[in-house]
C-alpha cells in the first residue's frame, strides 16, 4: 500500500476512537497517518461562526498531539477543508491507502443506522474503508474474511492476508454457499447426498482459490471453512469473535451502479461490533 492512512474526525467519541484504530494501523503499516476534517458550513451562519471554528481547529491539534503520543514512530498531519464531509473523504481516497471512519452501528432504535456520510463514502471510495465503532475492546480473536466463490476477490484477499500477517493473527475465511432451487422437493436421502456433494465441491474450490495466497503468507496460521447458510447472516456470527471484518465491495463500471454496497457489506456495517474493512474490487 502506497499512500497515508487518512482518518475523518468530527469531535465525535467514534472519530476518536477510530483515530487511535487508525494511528496504530499506521504504525503497523510504516505508514503516515492524516486527520481530515470536512468543514461544510460558512462563518456566518451560527455553527460555522468564528468562535465555533477556532474551537474545532483546537480540538483537530488537540488530537494531532495525543497521536503524535500514541504513536511515536507516525508522521502525524490534520488539515481541515471547506467541503461537504463526503466529498472531502471521497477525494481524500483518491490518495489514501487505507480511510478509516467512525461508526455507531445499529442503533437501539430501528432505522438509526451508520451514518449517512460513512455509508456514502462506503459506496464511493477507491480504498479500502475501515469502521470503527466507539468504546470497542481490543479482541485477540482472528481477522475473518468473507470469500464469496463466485466473485474471487484479489484486492480482498490481499488485503486479509496482509492485515492478520502484521497482526500475527490468525486468518479465518469464511465461504457461504446454498444448495441449488428446489432442493427442498428432494428426499430426505438424496437431499443429504446432494448437500454432502456440493460441500465437497465448495470446499475443493475455497482450496484452490486460497492456494496462492497461502503460499505469499507461508506464516500466516489460515483455517477455512465452507458454511451452508445465508451469507449475510453467517458473516455477522462469524465477526462475534474476530479482531477484523474484511468483507467486499464490488465497483461497477456503469453510470450510477458503482455506488451501491451489497447486502452482505450492508449487514456487516450495521451488526458487526469488530472493525469492519470494506475492501472495493473488481
Amino acid at each position: 500500500m502506497t499512500g497515508p492512512v487518512v482518518v475523518g474526525v468530527d469531535g465525535s467519541p467514534e472519530s476518536l476512537t477510530a483515530s487511535e484504530w487508525a494511528a496504530r494501523e499506521a504504525q503497523r503499516r510504516g505508514l503516515s497517518l492524516e486527520l481530515l476534517r470536512a468543514w461544510p458550513w460558512p462563518k456566518r451562519d451560527v455553527v460555522g461562526s468564528d468562535q465555533t471554528y477556532r474551537h474545532a481547529l483546537a480540538e483537530l491539534a488537540d488530537r494531532e498531539r495525543e497521536l503524535r503520543a500514541l504513536a511515536p514512530d507516525v508522521p502525524v498531519s490534520s488539515s481541515t477543508v471547506s467541503a461537504d464531509p463526503v466529498e472531502a473523504l471521497e477525494t481524500a481516497a483518491q490518495s489514501a491507502a487505507l480511510l478509516v471512519l467512525g461508526s455507531r452501528g445499529l442503533g437501539a432504535v430501528l432505522g438509526s443506522l451508520v451514518g449517512s456520510v460513512s455509508q456514502e463514502v462506503l459506496r464511493r471510495a477507491g480504498c479500502p474503508v475501515v469502521l470503527v465503532r466507539a468504546g470497542e475492546a481490543g479482541s485477540d480473536g482472528p481477522v475473518t474474511v468473507g470469500l464469496d466463490l463466485a466473485h474471487p476477490a484479489g484486492d480482498v484477499l490481499a488485503f486479509a492476508f496482509e492485515a492478520a500477517a502484521l497482526r500475527s493473527a490468525p486468518l479465518r475465511v469464511v465461504h457461504v454457499w446454498a444448495p441449488p432451487a428446489g432442493s427442498g422437493y428432494l428426499s430426505p436421502s438424496a437431499v443429504d447426498g446432494q448437500q454432502a456433494e456440493l460441500s465437497a465441491v465448495e470446499q475443493d474450490g475455497l482450496a484452490r482459490a486460497l492456494a496462492p495466497w497461502r503460499a505469499r503468507h507461508p506464516g500466516v496460521d489460515v483455517t477455512a471453512e465452507p458454511v451452508r447458510g445465508k451469507a449475510a447472516v453467517e458473516l455477522v456470527d462469524a465477526a462475534a469473535t474476530a479482531r477484523l471484518l474484511v468483507v467486499g465491495r464490488r465497483t461497477r463500471h456503469l453510470p450510477f451502479l458503482h455506488h451501491h454496497l451489497g447486502p452482505v457489506a450492508r449487514a456487516a456495517i450495521h451488526h458487526a461490533h469488530c472493525p469492519v474493512a470494506v475492501v472495493p474490487y473488481g
